[in-house]
């Protein structure tokens, strides 16, 4: 079930985020992404629209979204491949007509994922945080 995210998700949503990023981003150090976690849960997760895919009150995934841009979509790594992703994404599309996003250049596995979710390469430029290359895509209904 994708419902809205609610406080008492927060612990799920940041262990998924943490998780996810530093197995999807290999090429980034680790260390990176657990600096950003109290960033992850002041910052970014409050100033976004998030949602939850939730089974047996377990958090198995989510999405943010801040303004027309998918700022974050994370499934648990055991979880990937089930159509969790594919569903926040079809939920995020029903709420904005227009998305972008930004996705390392290295990160194939999710780049595949979100061509086959409708989404085009835009441009490509640095990310000013790690210095790694990233596509920015982008879906209009």
């Amino acid at each position: 079930m994708i419902r809205k995210f609610q406080e008492s998700d927060l612990d799920q949503v940041i262990n998924i985020w943490l998780d996810a990023s530093i197995i999807a981003h290999d090429f980034v150090d680790g260390e990176f992404w657990n600096s950003k976690a109290d960033d992850m849960r002041n910052i970014y997760i409050p100033s976004s629209e998030t949602y939850v895919y939730e089974v047996d009150k377990t958090v198995k995934g989510f999405v943010s979204l801040y303004e027309d841009t998918i700022a974050a979509l994370f499934v648990i790594p055991s979880d990937q491949g089930s159509g969790i992703g594919k569903q926040l994404i079809a939920k995020s599309k029903e709420i904005r007509k227009k998305l972008e996003l930004n996705v390392y250049k290295e990160n194939v596995k999710s780049i595949e994922f979100y061509k086959k979710c409708g989404f085009k390469v835009l441009k490509e430029q640095i990310d000013q945080h790690t210095g790694h290359p990233e596509l920015v895509m982008v879906y209009d209904s």
